[in-house]
């Protein structure tokens, strides 16, 4: 059944037939050999002209002996060549006489007649060679008749033709010869054609299979190779066919089928190259394909389709799908604020470009509003499900830093994306966090203990997310209950647990709070006091290290009376203060306890650069990279970058580079902050990481703050803090004041635009050029005194002008004014006032306001320090002091002042202006700062004082004023010009 099913896939075509001899085409005598030779004898075969079917004249041959018994009669065509044919087939045409229908005939009558056939090489045949028998002769096959005629058929002319074939092989000579042998029948040879057959040319499966001739046997199978059409190639296996013995195909192996880019047309005999907007990707008889939507061939016989322009296909997609693009953005992004978290909802893109893989990452940046710009948010940002490749349309985001603005991209992608030259399409939102409380504390480290008392220390939360009030330590025995947990509360970072058990261990957890609140407990550490025996033991161990150490520190003491004496007497001589020797606070002070550290001024080395070897440490330059320009110095460029030093993470700092060209002294100059700024190590002072010196550019590298400076910093977010918050940056600022004078360094410029403040709100202390030359350009406010130097005027004590007097005292007249910067959100002391205007009002006893919605205890507290006598004016630790108390009891933070103060000090009040030193609205409006509102109260038809005037908190919402910072401003200074109004209409009645 394969075989046939084989068969039938090779298309019908008839086997060529190449004749070698045909007796019909003769045109005169045939003239074969006889014998009996004809004349010798009537017996024999009779050469006569005759008709074929179709009444054609023809030569044949014909018998006639039925009455003589032993007819042997022979008839031997002429030499016929094979012409390379293995097998020869013969068809005879014959009539014969029916033996029954002639009379009286005898038995030896027959209807049968062999045919011989003999091969040679040459044309050697004579009349008796070879001889007339079946040996040499080779017999092929007895004919007979399928039907006879009998007399009656011939009166009635009707001819009865048998025709038969048969095919006799191998024959290998050059040629032959055929004989026919008549033994006694009545019979007439009409016609005999000798021939070959072999396999025609054909197209077939894909290969042109040239004629081939058949086989010597009629079972011979002879293989044939074929070649494949134009444009295909073999499939698998070479292809053969097979010519039989009758000429005809068979068994067919292998195929040929059209190239890629190429399909069968004209029943498969040809390969025909794909038309322009087709493709065909593979081998095969399929036909060639439409080019997808979004696609197109660039010549024929394309094997694929590249994409337009804007569309792209990916690896795995079929070459049959359509090119697609990238999406558009998504749609409709909402945001959901919880303290410091965030949810991220949307709505999917308009345009999915085509696919149905679309995911959606999440791009986080910190934009802190400082120098540094929008960063990428750090790796303790969390995301849930995931930050990139999300199918849902929500994300939520969670540990991110309180106080701080972030803008969220959600990017929409899908499987193309990363093939498009362009970034992902994106929507945007901006969320700022609220307050929070400060992440759990990491670890906790016993600094020592007793029989009956643990010391313990801890580090400062990872996220303060504010400022640090305090700590609460909880403990407890580890065999009881966590019911019967012992508290303490705690201002720092250490404490000591004291009436412990000997012996015992104990569970310890701490938790920071701020104005937002407790965090959580850290993790369960246990540490265990010591036993009687273990202190007794110590105690023994340590007996020679105590009476050392007190004869050591008995010593100690007697040399400090002694050069406590000396420096006495030696006041003695000198009391007169010298506004040239205000360095000697830097060395000496009566207030030092032993032990602690003081601050070295850098200028006193006689070389500088050993100063900076002592107290900065080298960084090599291959461990710094500057990211982007933020800001220009005194001395070069400030940059933002990051610091890997080796065995510790890489973090972001900031870079200040000295010029290139730049002479001795400003390198010494520019040094001499990095010496100040390396001998502090507290919170609220800025942190120096160390100092590139050994290659160019010379740098220093310090902690980066992302929310830049202060004053630009409360600009920016006029209204957007509860005062209790910025009560906690001025907490952060004295401590840090406090700190310094501790060392007893005085900073003298002392201003909000030198302090920074990092993305937890820490404020902390810089700009420590204290010896810096100031350009004449500076945007600094400064006053030249008579002593030569610049002085920030509007910021420093009356005893620093005029007598270039700094102390730890003038430090904190400044504080003051840095007091009034924060609560005004960062509003120019003194306004407009000039610099010498500024000086007399001070002189005349003047001092600033209460900012708008100042609590009357912070007023209070600046114009304390802005007593003019410089030892009334607090300490800086009294003032960490007091500002602690505001922050534990918010209370005293709610009386407001009033505008008529009852301090015994005059107070400038340029903050609310008197409405009638101005003609319009307009100057009114850029007198209190807020005149970005003039085109909303015009429009708003609010254009003269009387309709201003009777403004209400709705109708300045209605204006469009939004911030709550600048809609009290605007409110005060309404009711204000109400006040003005109603007092002016009494005077006139």
């Amino acid at each position: 059944m394969d075989i046939l099913w084989i068969l039938w896939t090779i298309p019908a075509v008839i086997a060529v037939e190449e004749t070698l001899m045909d007796s019909t085409t003769a045109t005169a005598e045939l003239g074969w050999t006889v014998y009996p030779v004809s004349g010798s004898s009537d017996n024999s075969w009779e050469e006569v002209s005759g008709y074929d079917e179709n009444m054609n004249t023809i030569r044949t041959y014909q018998v006639c002996n039925v009455f003589d018994n032993n007819q042997n009669n022979w008839v031997r065509t002429k030499y016929i060549r094979r012409r390379g044919a293995q097998r020869i087939h013969v068809e005879m045409k014959f009539s014969v006489r029916d033996c029954s229908s002639i009379p009286n005939v005898p038995g030896s009558c027959k209807e049968t007649f062999n045919l011989y056939y003999y091969e040679s090489d040459t044309d050697v045949a004579t009349r008796t060679a070879p001889p007339w028998m079946e040996n040499p002769w080779i017999k092929v096959d007895t004919i007979a008749a399928d039907e006879s005629f009998s007399q009656v058929d011939l009166g009635g002319r009707v001819m009865k033709i048998n025709t038969e074939v048969r095919s006799f092989g191998p024959v290998s000579r050059h040629g032959f010869y055929l004989a026919f042998q008549d033994y006694g029948g009545c019979m007439s040879l009409i016609a005999v054609r000798v021939f070959y057959r072999k396999c025609p040319r054909v197209i077939t499966n894909g290969a042109l299979f040239q004629e081939t001739l058949s086989g010597a046997e009629s079972t011979s199978l002879v293989a044939a190779r074929g070649v494949c059409i134009p444009n295909a190639e073999e499939v698998d296996v070479p292809i053969k066919l097979y010519c039989n013995g009758d000429g005809e195909w068979m068994v067919p192996i292998g195929r040929c089928m059209c190239k890629a880019g190429n399909e069968p047309v004209e029943n498969g005999t040809v390969c025909r190259a794909c038309p322009s907007g087709f493709f065909k990707p593979v081998q095969g008889d399929d036909p060639c394909l439409q080019c997808p939507i979004n696609s197109r061939t660039t010549s024929e016989g394309a094997i694929n389709c590249i994409c337009r322009n804007g569309y792209y296909r990916t690896d795995s997609d079929p070459l049959m799908m359509p090119c697609t693009t990238v999406p558009s953005a998504p749609q409709s992004v909402i945001s959901s604020v919880n303290e410091t978290s965030v949810m991220l909802e949307w709505t999917p893109p308009r345009d999915s470009g085509g696919r149905e893989d679309v995911v959606f990452n999440i791009i986080c940046k910190s934009c802190g509003g400082g120098r540094g710009g929008c960063t990428r948010c750090g790796d303790n940002v969390q995301f849930l499900p995931r930050q990139l490749g999300l199918t849902d349309s929500c994300v939520y985001i969670s540990e991110l830093l309180a106080h701080t603005q972030y803008t969220f991209e959600v990017q929409a992608v899908n499987g193309v994306s990363d093939q498009s030259p362009y970034s992902p399409q994106y929507a945007s939102v901006n969320i700022t966090t609220n307050q929070a409380a400060p992440s759990t504390v990491s670890i906790m480290h016993q600094v020592s203990r007793s029989v009956d008392s643990i010391t313990l220390t801890w580090s400062q939360p990872d996220q303060p997310n504010g400022v640090i009030l305090d700590y609460e330590l909880q403990f407890y025995e580890k065999d009881q209950s966590e019911y019967n947990s012992t508290t303490i509360r705690s201002q720092t970072n250490t404490v000591v647990t004291r009436g412990l058990k000997p012996g015992s261990i104990y569970v310890f957890q701490v938790r920071a709070r701020t104005v937002a609140g407790f965090g959580r407990y850290s993790g369960k550490m246990y540490f265990q006091t010591m036993t009687v025996e273990e202190y007794n033991t110590s105690i023994q161990e340590k007996l020679p290290l105590i009476i050392g150490s007190a004869a050591a520190g008995l010593v100690f003491l007697i040399a400090v009376v002694v050069i406590v004496i000396v420096c006495n007497r030696r006041r003695g001589f000198d009391r007169a203060d010298s506004e040239y020797t205000d360095k000697l606070q830097h060395y000496t002070s009566g207030h030092m306890t032993p032990g602690m550290k003081i601050y070295i001024d850098p200028f006193t080395y006689e070389d500088p650069n050993e100063a900076v070897r002592e107290f900065a440490k080298e960084i090599d330059i291959s461990c710094v990279k500057i990211e982007q320009v933020i800001g220009a110095g005194e001395f070069g460029e400030v940059c933002s970058g990051n610091l890997k030093l080796p065995g510790k993470r890489e973090m972001f700092v900031a870079i200040k580079t000295l010029k290139s060209g730049y002479t001795e002294k400003q390198r010494r100059d520019f040094l001499s902050e990095a010496s100040i700024m390396g001998q502090f190590d507290h919170p609220n002072v800025i942190h120096l990481e160390g100092v590139v010196t050994k290659s160019s550019p010379v740098m220093i590298i310090t902690e980066f703050m992302e929310n830049g400076s202060l004053d630009s910093f409360l600009r920016q977010n006029d209204g957007q803090f509860t005062v209790i918050q910025l009560v906690g940056m001025l907490r952060g600022i004295a401590s840090g004041m406090k700190y310094l004078a501790g060392m007893n360094y005085v900073h003298r410029d002392l201003a909000a635009r030198n302090i920074l403040v990092n993305s937890n709100l820490v404020c902390k202390v810089s700009d420590f050029g204290l010896s810096r030359f100031l350009e004449d350009d500076t945007s600094d406010p400064t006053y030249t005194s008579a002593l030569g130097g610049k002085i920030p005027i509007r910021w420093t004590a009356p005893e620093a002008i005029q007598y270039r007097k700094f102390t730890s005292a003038s430090d904190v007249w400044s504080y003051g004014i840095v007091m009034w910067e924060v609560m005004s959100y960062g509003e120019r002391p003194y306004w407009d006032m000039t610099n010498q205007d500024v000086i007399n009002a001070i002189e005349q006893d003047y001092r600033l306001p209460p900012p708008m919605d100042c609590p009357s205890a912070l007023h209070q507290l600046m114009l304390d320090c802005w007593q003019k006598d410089r030892n009334n004016r607090p300490k800086f630790s009294q003032i960490v002091n007091n500002l602690d108390k505001m922050i534990r009891n918010p209370n005293t933070l709610k009386a407001m002042t009033p505008l008529s103060s009852g301090v015994h000090l005059p107070l400038l009040d340029r903050s609310i202006p008197d409405f009638s030193s101005f003609s319009t609205v307009d100057e009114w409006l850029d007198a209190i700062k807020m005149g970005q509102y003039k085109d909303s109260f015009a429009s708003a038809d609010f254009s003269t004082f009387d309709v201003v005037s009777q403004m209400t908190m709705e109708d300045i919402l209605r204006v469009g004023v939004t911030l709550a910072g600048h809609q009290k401003k605007i409110l005060n200074s309404v009711q204000m010009m109400r006040a003005q109004m109603n007092q002016i209409q009494s005077v006139e009645v």
